[in-house]
């Protein structure tokens, strides 16, 4: 297969590239509009000039199996509109967009061409959190917290809080009836976010606090007198009276622990056997970040003009 990397970023280096680049089945093709960074990551990986591109028309030229997108947020639309028009099947970073216009163009074009267009939710893949939906989840609590990182609510919320959106989605037992959202926001950054899903039996509370002193991801999911807590998409902690420590694989790459390789491959067997993917689930994870920005900016109220 011949597949495309737009964009050499820290995830594209440090999760997808060390997938990719050892596929004894995968051509490996790279772009990015930075001479610097093309030629020290393909040098890194060994790859002849054929396979480096400065421009996204200089890899459409290839006639791509697939590709994956991991330029900036701020470009997703322009890029994957360009390869969804030519036919490639693409798997885009989450978000697929910052505004939920943008994000449901791409899906209905998608669709419409019948093009394979994926979203890198990777957490639904992790395997220490694909192992929670066989526990009982009568309360779901999901925290990733940061240091030093209040940001403007929009960018915080479809960057990095949809990662907690989604996964609370992917977790709970069943419809979501009710919706909350509380917040903080200072000089118009958002300091936390607190999201709660309620259905029939079940509460789930996704939190981000970016100043809470800790970089950390915790999940506890609880039901039937049982708990599990999941420390860092790591050490998975058992409770029935007694706690139980299960501790991540020595010799496990983060890729795995974190799921990315496991999505990046399942991506790729879909488009190789031809499966449909559609992603319309992936819009719904951004729908409910929407309402999530717009609770925060109506808790927020105006932002306070400079005086004269």
């Amino acid at each position: 297969m011949k597949v495309g990397c737009i964009g050499l970023g820290d995830i594209a280096q440090k999760a997808y590239l060390p997938v990719l680049a050892v596929r004894p089945d995968v051509e490996l093709h790279l772009q990015t509009r930075t001479p610097a960074t093309l030629t020290a990551v393909a040098d890194a990986l060994h790859l002849p000039p054929d396979r480096r591109h400065a421009d996204l028309d200089a890899l459409l030229a290839q006639d791509l199996d697939a590709a994956f997108v991991h330029a900036p947020t701020a470009v997703h639309p322009e890029i994957v509109t360009r390869l969804v028009e030519a036919g490639v099947p693409t798997y885009v970073d989450k978000p697929l967009a910052y505004e939920l216009p943008d994000s449901e163009r791409l899906v209905d074009l998608a669709e419409r061409l019948g093009v394979p267009l994926a979203v890198g939710f990777n957490r639904r893949f992790a395997p220490v959190y694909a192992q929670c939906v066989e526990h009982p989840r009568e309360l779901i609590l999901l925290q990733k917290n940061r240091v030093g990182l209040p940001e403007d609510p929009r960018t915080m919320i479809l960057d990095d809080f949809i990662h907690v959106v989604d996964t609370l989605r992917f977790l709970v037992p069943g419809p979501v009836d009710d919706v909350t959202v509380r917040a903080r926001t200072e000089d118009g950054l958002l300091h936390h976010v607190v999201l709660q899903l309620a259905g029939d039996g079940f509460t789930a509370l996704g939190v981000m606090n970016r100043l809470s002193g800790s970089a950390e991801e915790i999940l506890e999911i609880s039901g039937q007198d049982t708990k599990r807590q999941v420390l860092n998409l790591a050490d998975v902690v058992d409770h029935r009276g007694q706690p139980t420590l299960r501790r991540r694989g020595d010799w496990v790459p983060v890729s795995r622990q974190r799921g990315i390789e496991q999505a990046a491959l399942s991506f790729l067997d879909a488009v190789r056997a031809g499966t449909p993917l559609s992603a319309r689930d992936a819009l719904a994870t951004h729908e409910l970040c929407e309402r999530v920005v717009r609770a925060v900016q109506e808790q927020a109220g105006p932002r306070p003009t400079a005086a004269a």
